[in-house]
């Protein structure tokens, strides 16, 4: 009996038990291989956005004056001389310097005479497409630009802007001379000629000058014979918009 009992303990096979084993530890591993993946594509996006945060940081430039951020250093450098008054680029006919060479470059063509854009509504000419598309919203009477305080509507971006900063009393440039302060730089420097004396724009048929461009445009025409304001309803032509204005009040009172 005990010579059978050896027998039968000696011919059991363990294969069935191993094999178990063997398919736990293969689990296992799997399992472990999962998490490991699992770690590393943490790893990977962790290190993903540490490294796209640390370009935007690289690539935005931050003015230390008003905290507006520019993408690239240039930009940044043209921008701060708005508040270092720094003028680099000058005219080399009437000395009249700029912030930036896109701005001379355009300042330019004002002596040149060249204005190669014109309105198809009353003929005037600009020197740029952005002027004449600016000037064309006086004829189709739209205004879609808003101001959020009082409802206001502007046919230009830039006058609803200015205006908006009334609301708030943003004013920040001052004249030394009276103290009286405007909302835009243009004006300031409009006002200190009446201090100075200042006429920086002079008639080129004549000794006159003026203080405003506008007003020297408007002395040439006498000169020149100009006529760039046309009315649409009878073809007879004016030096000055004004004159247009009161001729079509007149006109359209007329047809009625």
């Amino acid at each position: 009996m005990e010579f059978i009992k050896e027998e039968i303990e000696d011919t059991s096979d363990p294969e069935p038990s191993r094999i178990k084993q063997e398919d736990t530890e293969e689990q296992t591993g799997r399992i472990e291989v999962k998490q490991q993946r699992r770690e590393v594509k943490e790893v990977e996006e962790e290190h993903c956005k540490i490294k796209t945060s640390r370009k935007k940081t690289k690539q935005m430039q931050t003015c230390s004056q008003c905290g507006k951020s520019f993408r690239d250093k240039e930009n940044l450098k043209g921008h701060m001389r708005i508040h270092t008054g720094e003028k680099p680029y000058t005219c080399p006919q009437c000395g009249k310097s700029f912030t930036a060479a896109s701005s001379l470059g355009y300042h330019l063509q004002v002596h040149s005479g060249e204005k190669p854009f014109s309105c198809d509504q009353c003929g005037k000419k600009f020197i740029s497409s952005s002027s004449l598309k600016q000037h064309m919203t006086v004829h189709s009477d739209e205004k879609p630009h808003v101001c959020s305080y009082c409802g206001k509507s502007f046919s230009r971006l830039d006058h609803c802007k200015q205006h908006q900063k009334t609301h708030h009393e943003v004013r920040e440039h001052m004249c030394f001379e009276c103290e009286k302060i405007f909302t835009r730089a243009s004006q300031l420097k409009r006002h200190q000629r009446i201090h100075t004396g200042e006429k920086p724009y002079k008639c080129s048929y004549c000794d006159k000058s003026f203080t405003e461009s506008g007003n020297l445009k408007k002395h040439e025409r006498v000169h020149t014979g100009e006529k760039p304001y046309h009315c649409t309803q009878c073809g007879e032509s004016f030096s000055q918009s004004r004159s247009l204005v009161s001729h079509v009040k007149k006109h359209c009172s007329v047809s009625e």
